[in-house]
């Protein structure tokens, strides 16, 4: 419970999430020799993989610790961002407050609860598997995957220990540290090589933590390094994966979600693809190559819905990885084609126009085509960006720190930026078959009647639209025919205040709408790599 107002607190906050669930989440490091791995691994001295469970909870009957947004040990992880952000002049004001402030944020979730019972058809939770970029970690995108789990996704965010993100500890909080690698943005061979390298241990994580997901759906046991140390000794003797066991859709070929943020976005389409077209690339250069017998290869399918956020195009675009990068994505090779593809950009990375060419090429049906137009034969890929956003404010930077972003990098309307993007992801996983719950007419900014429904299994009822979080209909599939299934986020046009639609083939007029107060970027400095984009420190040009 919550002493005091947020608006009167000095610790900045999270916003609620605004689905009809309540979030349970489960801190998880699990070491890779109780697990198959499909492909060899790129460093032996990573002898865990690690990462963070967001899922529809029971609300408990006794509230747990608090979950700290900063993890342990706080004192590495906060010296850490301070080294990754600190040439900025506007963070280095924010940091000269008392450290202790930051240590105490908290997500709003709650620690180890009881999954809730899927209401599906299937009686399985849809999962999603979320990347993180760079200076991120499995906490700093909590506020758009809890907001997919309020909606009823399981969403586990892999910590990449590539030396992408600030630190992060292989074997616990005391265990060894893997350090941010400071790489150029320029476009070169020793760039390319290096960023071939992160890449090659992102895909062998991801590959391994889908391996874990079938352990722990199949109930089989799992150590977790996180529940036997110093963190989680309030649950020492609690199997938390038992609850888990026969209700994610894990098993159906193409039921998996895969999504990321800039690199973690790049990680997205580069595992994608790598498993995709593991059968073809004997002859070639591969990163991640698993078993053609390895469950990975019989999930990744056409079917499979992919999301990318603010999608960075240097790493897919290593002259070694040429073979891979003139493939189209696996949606158009099985009649699917763009319809399970959703990129959204950030107005920043929109006016980044070298990197939006390559994105349109990423994510056409012909990326070896060099210059439009590209062939669209099949459905297109849903492409949009909201205006005055940045790359910022798709990460818990923009919703935690909003006057700051505000004022260095003129992004405004974070929670709404977030609602966007949330209300995008659900509508895509609903058109291809996922069982989420219906987005609210609160965050789908409808003016409705009240109606009084009480559904089991969710937080909040009889809510009106003049309440927060009110829901116009809680079943977990929504029919078209009902205000909750959330089509006008996909329609284009003017049916949402401010979310532009792309297409692979557009002339990328800035238009009305584009916040004219932000300037065209030309290279990341501008527009690009999470703290460094506001301080400039590491970013180079990178050649279009």
């Amino acid at each position: 419970m919550k002493l005091v107002p947020s608006f009167l607190s000095p610790v900045p906050s999270f916003p609620n999430y605004t689905g009809p669930y309540s979030v349970g989440t489960l801190d998880v490091e699990i070491p890779t020799t109780e697990l198959p791995s499909p492909a060899p691994a790129p460093d032996p001295t990573l002898t865990t993989i690690s990462f963070r469970m967001f899922y529809p909870c029971e609300v408990p009957a006794k509230e747990p610790k608090p979950v700290y947004w900063i993890s342990e040990p706080q004192s590495e992880y906060l010296t850490a961002y301070l080294r990754f952000l600190g040439a900025s002049q506007g963070l280095a004001e924010y940091a000269s407050l008392p450290m202790k402030l930051i240590n105490h944020i908290t997500i709003p979730a709650f620690r180890g609860a009881e999954l809730l019972p899927p209401p599906t058809a299937s009686k399985r939770w849809p999962v999603m598997i979320f990347s993180h970029g760079l200076g991120g970690t499995r906490n700093q995108y909590s506020h758009i995957v809890g907001l997919l789990a309020s909606h009823g996704v399981v969403v586990l965010a892999p910590e990449h220990r590539d030396g992408s993100g600030p630190i992060s500890f292989v074997g616990g909080s005391e265990g060894k540290a893997v350090e941010y690698k400071v790489i150029s943005h320029s476009q070169s061979k020793e760039v390319e090589d290096a960023r071939d390298e992160q890449l090659q241990t992102r895909l062998w994580e991801i590959g391994l933590t889908y391996e874990a997901l079938l352990k722990i759906d199949h109930g089989e046991r799992v150590s977790n390094i996180f529940s036997e140390g110093k963190q989680g000794q309030e649950h020492k003797e609690k199997d938390h994966f038992s609850m888990f066991s026969t209700k994610l859709d894990v098993n159906t070929p193409g039921g998996i979600t895969f999504g990321g943020h800039s690199f973690g976005a790049a990680t997205t389409v580069q595992f994608i693809k790598s498993v995709f077209y593991c059968t073809s690339s004997a002859s070639f250069k591969t990163l991640y190559t698993p078993s053609e017998s390895s469950s990975i290869v019989r999930q990744v399918t056409p079917k499979s819905t992919v999301v990318l956020l603010d999608p960075w195009a240097l790493p897919l675009r290593s002259a070694a990885m040429r073979w891979l990068w003139e493939k189209p994505l696996p949606s158009y090779c099985g009649g699917q084609g763009g319809a399970s593809v959703l990129a959204v950009l950030s107005e920043g990375f929109f006016k980044w126009r070298g990197n939006l060419v390559w994105i349109k090429r990423a994510v056409s049906e012909d990326p070896w085509r060099e210059h439009p137009p590209f062939q669209q034969r099949q459905a297109p890929p849903h492409i949009f960006y909201p205006v005055t956003s940045a790359h910022l404010s798709q990460s818990d930077f923009g919703v935690l720190f909003a006057w700051l972003v505000k004022k260095a990098i003129k992004a405004q309307e974070p929670e709404r930026t977030m609602r966007l993007n949330c209300r995008a992801i659900l509508e895509v996983m609903r058109r291809n078959g996922r069982e989420v719950a219906d987005t609210s007419a609160v965050d789908m900014e409808e003016n409705v009647q009240k109606k009084s429904k009480i559904s089991l299994n969710c937080r909040v009822s009889n809510k009106t639209d003049t309440e927060p979080n009110g829901h116009v209909d809680n079943l977990p599939h929504p029919k078209k025919d009902t205000v909750g299934q959330d089509w006008k986020i996909l329609a284009g046009g003017d049916l949402v205040r401010g979310w532009i639609s792309l297409n692979v083939n557009d002339e990328d007029k800035l238009g009305e709408a584009v916040n004219e107060k932000t300037p065209l970027h030309a290279d990341p400095s501008d527009a690009v790599i999470e703290g460094e984009v506001l301080s400039g420190k590491h970013a180079d040009k990178q050649s279009t």
